[in-house]
């Protein structure tokens, strides 16, 4: 015989614990089910240990998705000051870091031991490690096969998340879930993730690994029906091994199009074709020295060598013109990436169930009553910096609050 719930969750993260915690406190019977050993293993990790679990100035234009105000009323019914009144609720002590990210003041574990205890309040019950079979729906509700015995309930949250960081266990449940019950899903593929580059136009910049420094970095986002606008940042960036990382590039990689450039201002402070120009008279110095005034010293030599300018040449020297082009590689760095570092590098999944099959006010499927998705399963996805947990919270509480 199947044991009788009223919500089965399927995925312990942020999001389903949420959601579980929710449904429970108003007195449904709930199940929590996930094929991991350790429990919420993403918010472990996240914030270098200690949880950017949101920033206070979270909305909808700090969100991706082929719908761009599907996610506008989760998170107007459940903000970042109602989860921070939940984090102040269990005395966990937070401070605020750049532009309004919200970080532990000790460990990650905190919030992990907070989600638990909430799920407690409402007796959720739990199955961890737990596999999941099959999930089928019939007049009287669903039916789930699954580890420790099967599972019979009116409804079943997919909170299973994306694809990104294989290695803490993320699968393709959700969208093979979705799938099964015929619901569209929008391709996934990396976000937030660092940029790859290879070939002659990268190897004056190959040996700068370590090199960081703040940048403005755009991107003129895709054409057509369904693609996202571009996206524009200033913040930080780190030439690595392979290409570029830092949060400039984490955030415009998702913004990102295959095939198309990302444009980099190495000094948005300056115009440097402006200031070389006007230089000329008063400054008798070697053009790598000007520059290295500015930039770091072996960042300005690959900019000149690449360019085709010799880092010695006096800057008195050198024709207007010549001067305009070296500034507009500084100002106006256009470069195509070959790629990213994938799924085992990024920190979030664009793309998934597409937001049209789900309801804005439950998160449940139009054509599937009682099924509902959120989190990261879902076609929403966060800039960095704590936004894609309050994702996680504003869902999984309107789901909760629906089940």
């Amino acid at each position: 015989m199947a044991k009788q719930y009223d919500v089965a969750v399927i995925g312990a993260g942020a999001a389903g614990m949420m959601c579980a915690a929710v449904a429970a406190q108003r007195g449904k019977r709930v199940v929590l089910l996930d094929h991991a050993t350790r429990l919420a293993e993403k918010i472990r990790i996240s914030g270098g240990g200690r949880c950017n679990f949101t920033n206070v100035g979270a909305g909808p234009a700090n969100f991706l998705s082929q719908n761009p105000n599907f996610c506008r009323s989760a998170l107007s019914r459940y903000t970042a000051q109602d989860f921070l009144a939940l984090v102040r609720k269990h005395r966990i002590a937070y401070h605020e870091k750049h532009k309004g990210q919200l970080f532990c003041d000790d460990s990650s574990e905190q919030i992990i031991r907070m989600l638990r205890a909430e799920c407690e309040q409402g007796e959720v019950s739990w199955r961890m490690p737990c596999k999941i079979g099959s999930i089928e729906k019939s007049d009287t509700g669903f039916h789930i096969t699954a580890e420790g015995g099967d599972i019979a309930c009116d409804s079943v949250v997919i909170a299973t998340g994306g694809l990104s960081i294989p290695k803490i266990g993320a699968t393709d449940l959700g969208y093979r879930i979705a799938k099964q019950f015929d619901l569209q899903i929008v391709e996934p593929r990396p976000g937030l993730v660092p940029l790859t580059f290879d070939g002659p136009s990268w190897e004056a910049f190959a040996p700068l690994a370590g090199i960081a420094l703040e940048v403005e970095v755009s991107t003129g986002g895709g054409k057509g029906k369904g693609k996202k606008s571009g996206g524009h940042f200033r913040e930080d960036l780190l030439f690595t091994h392979r290409g570029l990382s830092g949060p400039a590039i984490l955030q415009i990689s998702s913004y990102w199009e295959p095939g198309t450039p990302i444009v980099l201002d190495l000094l948005p402070e300056m115009d440097v074709a402006e200031e070389l120009i006007s230089s000329k008279t008063t400054v008798k110095k070697q053009l790598g020295n000007v520059l290295s005034q500015w930039l770091p010293a072996r960042l300005a030599e690959g900019l000149l060598v690449a360019n085709g300018f010799a880092p010695d040449a006096r800057l008195a020297d050198i024709a207007d013109a010549k001067l305009r082009k070296l500034g507009d590689a500084i100002n106006r760095w256009a470069i195509v990436p070959t790629g990213s570092e994938g799924y085992k590098k990024a920190e979030v999944t664009l793309g998934g169930v597409d937001t049209r099959e789900l309801s804005q006010q439950t998160m449940m499927a139009n054509k599937v009553p009682g099924l509902y998705f959120i989190g990261e399963t879902v076609d929403v996805t966060g800039w960095l910096g704590g936004y894609n947990f309050q994702w996680a919270w504003a869902s999984g509480y309107v789901a909760g609050s629906s089940v």
